[in-house]
């Protein structure tokens, strides 16, 4: 693997690419709380954001079959159109392997619907082409458990990284004194995460003891 990832990513060498997650996908999926799922990629998406990481928004038959990407994730680009595809490896067609190639940036956060397939199929051809790829295993699903994990044991044998939504997020800001990011990193986890609970709590009494 040219792409070293034994090291932790930073946000400047990070390319986001988001695939297939749209309504007909969903439904299919069966190895996570579907709710979950969406969380952890909005929650990712608004990382790669806050951090002005490059992202690559891709659908698959979105007209004819699947429907539109999901608005959740839309409204966070409002301005990006998604790549749609008709092949089920993202990294086959010529428009997404461009986009996601041209920024010149060597490693790929990768996270789509279904694992098996559209997540396993571009990050294993992107892995034989030098690329490091990291997959935040909890903002992809499948259709049963055991079809994610397989997916993810075969990715991980290839060479890719598994990772969580916010784990990517904790590595791009890594130092809490870093204040540009801080209070933007601070309202992901308020918004999507169970410690954002704590976080909310500890403000309200501080206010009030303060008040």
């Amino acid at each position: 693997m040219d792409a070293d990832l034994r090291c932790l990513i930073t946000a400047n060498e990070c390319v986001v690419a988001l695939i297939d997650h749209q309504p007909q996908m969903f439904f299919g999926v069966g190895s996570h709380e579907r709710h979950m799922v969406m969380n952890n990629v909005v929650a990712l998406a608004k990382a790669a954001k806050l951090f002005n990481v490059p992202v690559v928004l891709s659908t698959i038959s979105a007209k004819s079959f699947s429907g539109a990407l999901m608005p959740e994730i839309q409204e966070i680009f409002p301005d990006e159109i998604p790549i749609d595809r008709t092949n089920m490896n993202a990294w086959e067609d010529r428009s997404f392997r461009s986009a996601v190639t041209g920024f010149g940036r060597k490693k790929i956060v990768l996270a789509g619907l279904w694992t098996e397939v559209c997540v396993c199929f571009p990050v294993i051809d992107a892995i034989a082409e030098g690329f490091g790829v990291c997959v935040p295993t909890d903002a992809c699903g499948d259709i049963t458990t055991e079809a994610h994990e397989r997916a993810v044991q075969r990715i991980i044998q290839a060479g890719a990284v598994p990772m969580t939504a916010l784990q990517v997020m904790f590595e791009w800001q890594r130092d809490w004194a870093r204040t540009e990011t801080y209070d933007g990193a601070m309202d992901i986890l308020k918004s999507h995460s169970a410690y954002g609970v704590g976080v909310r709590y500890a403000e309200t009494m501080l206010g009030a003891r303060e008040g």
